[in-house]
């Protein structure tokens, strides 16, 4: 990976920027940084950047703006949920209660606004922050139509850019614009940063209905939430009004048992839901790629190439 020696030195100034004087600040926001996942936000930061230029104290900077507000958004999102684990570790909220939670939400938030204003970094907060507004209108356009369920292709398209591409989006153009203000540029690393996030976000529907192609354990989480999903939309539409009724009726009455849950895959699947859906996320990766390759060709383009296939192909 082109950008190790960048990610590295990332870890350090990400806690850096976390820093406080209030000691139970401190040891939460400790906790934090220990947990943190696989760090896909900040290497496509890096990547995008290097793909257009040079990476400097600016990209470092896109890179803790991203986690700081991102992470602002998961501490919250926990306490809206009342979920007490993310990524098999306690929550912050079950292990220091909501009123806690949505502080450090707000404390880690003014952190990434002040780390931009102080360093003039402008550019980088728009960005930023016009993701998490859209964030924000995905989460609420999802719980309005989810009460639905009945929703079409052109919402769910709609809620995954906004909820889930529109942050990937931010990465590419932040990490771009830190390095060069060539407008096209920024452009280009946003709309593949945006074609990327729809993919993601197909491949984790799709990981609803079993871990591969074969369709092995689903785990039937997105129908136990209610969650409309690529699949399960596209097979609604290839059924009759009855059987729509059915499967709705399933979903939501029945969302805790498994067996009805069960009924639910295997409609999806017959109806040809997840071929559909495989299909559809090819396309999305395709089209990323084609914009992709308007960029300079480098090895940290090629690496924006094998992260992306990476991120269809997985198997978890």
């Amino acid at each position: 990976m082109p950008v190790h020696a960048h990610m590295e030195a990332f870890e350090e100034k990400f806690k850096d920027a976390m820093k406080s004087s209030v000691p139970l600040l401190d040891k939460i926001t400790g906790y934090i940084v220990k947990r943190k996942g696989k760090q896909i936000r900040p290497m496509f930061v890096f990547l995008a950047a290097q793909t257009s230029g040079t990476i400097n104290e600016s990209t470092h900077r896109a890179a803790a703006l991203i986690e700081l507000l991102h992470t602002a958004t998961l501490v919250h999102d926990d306490v809206v949920d009342d979920s007490n684990e993310r990524r098999g570790f306690f929550s912050v909220n079950a292990l220091w209660k909501n009123k806690i939670a949505v502080l450090i939400g707000d404390f880690l938030l003014s952190k990434g606004l002040l780390l931009s204003l102080d360093n003039n970094d402008f550019h980088l907060l728009k960005i930023v922050s016009n993701a998490v507004r859209e964030m924000s209108e995905g989460e609420l356009l999802q719980i309005e139509k989810a009460r639905r369920l009945d929703i079409s292709e052109e919402i769910y398209f709609d809620i995954i850019t906004k909820k889930t591409a529109t942050l990937i989006a931010a990465c590419c153009a932040a990490g771009t614009a830190s390095v060069t203000k060539d407008e096209t540029s920024i452009e280009l690393a946003r709309e593949f940063g945006t074609l990327t996030g729809i993919a993601f976000q197909i491949k984790d529907d799709l990981f609803d209905f079993g871990s591969d192609d074969k369709i092995g354990k689903p785990t039937g989480i997105d129908i136990k939430e209610k969650k409309m999903t690529l699949p399960l939309i596209y097979a609604l539409n290839q059924c009759t009004w009855l059987e729509k009724r059915k499967i709705i009726g399933l979903i939501k009455n029945h969302n805790e048992e498994s067996e009805q849950v069960k009924k639910v895959i295997d409609f999806v699947i017959q109806k040809g839901g997840i071929a559909y859906a495989n299909k559809v996320m090819h396309e999305y990766k395709d089209k990323a790629i084609k914009v992709l390759h308007q960029l300079p060709d480098n090895e940290s383009r090629r690496s924006l190439e094998r992260l992306l296939i990476y991120a269809i192909e997985r198997k978890k």
